[in-house]
């Protein structure tokens, strides 16, 4: 009886596949994959501090915001080119990674260092111009925390997961500071706290993978045990964390509500699947993405947002005629 593919073959298919797929759409093409559009969905924690002070209606100060995520995103590609520039060789051995644009050798080396000069000038020129100078300093002290990480903080375990924390908590920072609004500790404690897991959960993916020490030297250095450990903390610290600051009367005061409370379920579901992901995609390239293609994560987080902004800004059904 004919049977349909096996998941061995599906993979090695795939893997076939993959030169093909490298080569599709030239040197512009592979210019736009290696600033990795598709990760900008985390500059999105740019936008937290308008959200919660209120003013996500407020046209001037929205501008603003979604000008300061514009200057995160180019710093973000330029974050992203500067690491698949140092990691060339690494991400040669590595099974996925390997047809990244400048590894696989369509975008030349030359040329990549060209085009992350002019994406480092333009979004620091940006930021500088369009913006008080406290947002430039956080601006070039994203790119200079990422720089430090890329030559040297990322080998060193746990302390290369604290570099992408402090990368997310710089961007909130970034957020509040573009539309001069005090950030409280409980957000970027949430946002820190937040990072961590995420951090942990993509290093406990990454060492079940065939020479992963070769790929990431600081993974050289981390068990499975710690890993499991330390996402475990992180993910109960987070959630507390997150509880503590709905449950907080300056909170409740604030935004004229005691329900903030009632995102929490959304909260503990994300980092549930999140743990089912990094744990049930061992192949995949890294689990914060497969999170952003599974739909029950996308559909909860959809879901918190939406709570969010109805709590936050208190919509109600308008009553009829």
């Amino acid at each position: 009886m004919a049977t349909g593919p096996t998941e061995e073959t599906v993979r090695d298919e795939s893997t076939s596949n993959a030169p093909a797929e490298a080569a599709r759409g030239g040197l512009v093409g592979g210019l736009i994959k290696t600033i990795r559009p598709h990760q900008w969905v985390k500059n999105l924690f740019v936008l937290a501090p308008i959200v919660f002070a209120k003013n996500v209606f407020h046209p001037d100060l929205l501008v603003r915001a979604l000008t300061a995520v514009a200057v995160f995103c180019v710093l973000s590609g330029a974050v992203y080119t500067l690491n698949d520039i140092v990691d060339v060789e690494a991400d040669r051995v590595h099974p996925t990674k390997r047809f990244r644009p400048i590894p696989s050798g369509r975008v030349p080396l030359n040329v990549a260092r060209v085009f992350l000069a002019v994406l480092v000038v333009s979004a620091l020129g940006a930021a500088g111009m369009l913006f008080k100078p406290a947002f430039g300093v956080v601006a070039a002290s994203y790119f200079t925390l990422n720089v430090a990480y890329s030559l040297k903080l990322k080998k060193i375990p746990f302390l290369d997961v604290a570099c992408i924390a402090a990368g997310f908590v710089l961007r909130v920072l970034g957020g509040g500071v573009a539309i001069d609004v005090r950030v409280s500790w409980y957000m970027f404690a949430c946002t820190a706290l937040l990072a961590l897991f995420l951090g942990f959960g993509k290093r406990r993916h990454e060492i079940s993978q065939e020479q992963a020490g070769r790929q990431r030297k600081s993974l050289e250095s981390y068990t499975a045990g710690g890993l499991n450990v330390a996402l475990g903390i992180t993910g109960a610290l987070t959630v507390a964390t997150y509880v503590a600051y709905t449950l907080d009367a300056d909170t409740q005061k604030f935004f004229q509500t005691d329900q903030l409370w009632m995102t929490t379920p959304s909260v503990l579901i994300g980092i549930w699947r999140f743990v089912q992901i990094v744990r049930g995609h061992p192949k995949s390239e890294s689990p914060t993405q497969e999170m952003l293609r599974d739909g029950l994560f996308v559909l909860n987080l959809a879901a918190w947002a939406l709570v969010v902004v109805v709590i936050v800004y208190r919509i109600r059904p308008t009553a009829g005629p």
